[in-house]
């Protein structure tokens, strides 16, 4: 199947790509790569390198580092966080790839930057569910989203490629929810910061014990002389 044959699978393709690796990056290049050096798919040439041997064993390789870290809790979030520099970009390029070798200059930067766009906003849906998620006692929660998330990559990705139509509706119907979804996360967010906040509120801070231990009323008895007020002599 060759993707380039037309404007649709075209933008399904670079849409799709943008999509995917907002939520897993290195299972995108894995699944596109993989497809096209099998000859299942053809890409565009651009995007082509990603099937090359190198890229191949280089992606297989931070998927399975990845593959573990995102199902910790905590460390999947600091994960997140570091690949904000890694996703975006990197979604972007991929969009930008799909029509950078036969589109017109226009096409390709309305590519990069709404598969920046894309990226962003997936990544960004992805990073939060699972900062909020990390605050549930219950482990398998993390493990249940991280898996999820990664059959999310995998069916986007064929719908993208072989139901352009169809990815695009659901494209659609995700950047709906995703502004419905976004300021609900916001708002879970500041909740956490504020309950992050106040649990290092109750703890005591440098030099705060020993500041109670001598604060009172200053007419308060205490046994023995009181070292606040000066010893009159009769």
């Amino acid at each position: 199947m060759d993707v380039s044959s037309d404007m649709l699978s075209l933008m399904s393709l670079a849409f799709g790509a943008a999509w995917a690796s907002g939520l897993n990056l290195y299972a995108t290049v894995l699944i596109l790569g993989g497809l096209n050096a099998f000859g299942v798919v053809t890409l565009p040439p651009d995007m082509a390198v990603i099937s090359t041997p190198e890229v191949l064993i280089t992606a297989g390789v931070l998927y399975f580092l990845e593959f573990f870290a995102d199902k910790i809790p905590g460390i999947d979030t600091l994960n997140d966080t570091l690949h904000t520099f890694i996703r975006i970009p990197a979604g972007a390029m991929l969009a930008y790839s799909t029509v950078s070798d036969t589109g017109e200059p226009w096409q390709a930067a309305a590519a990069l930057l709404l598969g920046g766009l894309v990226t962003a906003g997936t990544h960004a849906t992805k990073t939060g569910t699972r900062a909020i998620i990390n605050m549930s006692p219950e482990p398998f929660l993390n493990w249940a989203a991280s898996i999820f998330e990664d059959m999310l990559v995998l069916i986007g990705l064929l719908l993208a490629l072989f139901k352009p139509a169809i990815f695009l509706i659901w494209l659609a119907a995700f950047a709906v929810f995703l502004i419905w979804f976004l300021p609900k996360i916001w708002r879970g967010l500041k909740m956490l910061w504020a309950r992050i906040q106040e649990m290092r509120g109750n703890g005591s801070a440098p030099g705060t014990g020993l500041a109670l231990t001598f604060t009172g009323p200053p007419d308060t008895p205490s046994s023995g002389t009181d070292i606040r007020k000066p010893i009159r002599k009769p």
